[in-house]
């Protein structure tokens, strides 16, 4: 059911991934091509699914989710254009492909990432939008805060002062709580907003969104140590060499596994406070820290 449904909605916001960078015209080529290569060239498509899966765990039809499915991926393929760079991470391989600044050059990547974050709220705001104007500015506002100075961007640079220092666990804990969780807490509170859910089951659901969020970095930490590069798509132990900070560095990898394991218990407790068949949603907690990739 859970492989189904990943597949599913993978389909689905490829598809509309497709058709919006398609529909942009042909102002420049090359962008454009850039574009499609950093946002197209495969991935687990983890919020996305997030945005569709807890949608229809609220019965919200998925052409009310679509646009929030679609915008999502295209912060997220900007953030990890960028995140690629020389002047970042500078990895040369990204989902078994060259990355885009490899593909391409460096300053095509920096605009190709830059087009994508700028078409994620056109997307969100178009005037034939089956949502409504106030859901609109709800989701615009969400998902600026999220991929912004007080998310993702703001976890970033936390990460890259980090590298080469010794930080404590509560500062390991914010970092990722914004540079990966935001991101993926967002993906649960756009499709809250499109089903216009009440506050008990904002705030189980966000609780949930929370913990898998940040369990998530904690599996890719563990997987920079133990999947091969083939696996991951990317250089095996890039962290470890970047000499980035980690769980694993942290705590040893056990200890990290083991954060992974309780914070995926916190999301399947907060499941258990609500009046919903939350089946699929939970499966995909578990599957969180079983995945090689």
């Amino acid at each position: 059911m859970l492989t189904e449904a990943i597949n599913l909605y993978r389909a689905r916001v490829d598809q509309q991934l497709e058709s919006y960078i398609d529909a942009l015209g042909e102002t420049e080529p090359k962008l454009k091509a850039a574009m499609k290569h950093g946002a197209l060239i495969g991935g687990k498509r983890i919020r996305p699914f997030l945005v569709y899966a807890v949608g229809e765990l609220l019965s919200v039809p998925q052409a009310k989710l679509d646009a929030a499915a679609a915008a999502i991926e295209c912060i997220h393929a900007y953030s990890l254009i960028h995140d690629d760079l020389p002047a970042m991470d500078d990895d040369e391989l990204r989902r078994g492909q060259p990355t885009v600044h490899i593909a391409f050059d460096e300053a095509t990547a920096i605009l190709a990432g830059d087009a994508l974050q700028t078409l994620a709220f056109e997307i969100i705001s178009k005037a034939d939008s089956p949502l409504s104007a106030k859901q609109q500015i709800a989701m615009i506002n969400a998902l600026a805060k999220a991929s912004g100075y007080s998310g993702m961007c703001g976890g970033q640079s936390i990460d890259l002062q980090a590298t080469n220092q010794q930080i404590d666990y509560p500062t390991l804990v914010k970092l990722h709580q914004l540079k990966t969780g935001a991101l993926i807490r967002c993906s649960v509170e756009l499709a809250l907003i499109a089903a216009d859910a009440d506050e008990m089951t904002r705030q189980h659901l966000l609780t949930y969104a929370e913990s898998v969020g940040l369990a998530f970095q904690v599996q890719d930490d563990v997987l920079d140590i133990i999947a091969s590069t083939e696996e991951l798509g990317k250089p095996q132990g890039s962290d470890s060499d970047a000499n980035k900070s980690t769980y694993p560095k942290l705590l040893g990898l056990s200890g990290a596994q083991d954060t992974a394991k309780a914070l995926i218990e916190q999301a399947l407790s907060a499941l258990t406070k609500l009046p919903y068949n939350s089946q699929l949603i939970a499966d995909f907690a578990r599957y969180i820290i079983t995945r090689r990739v």
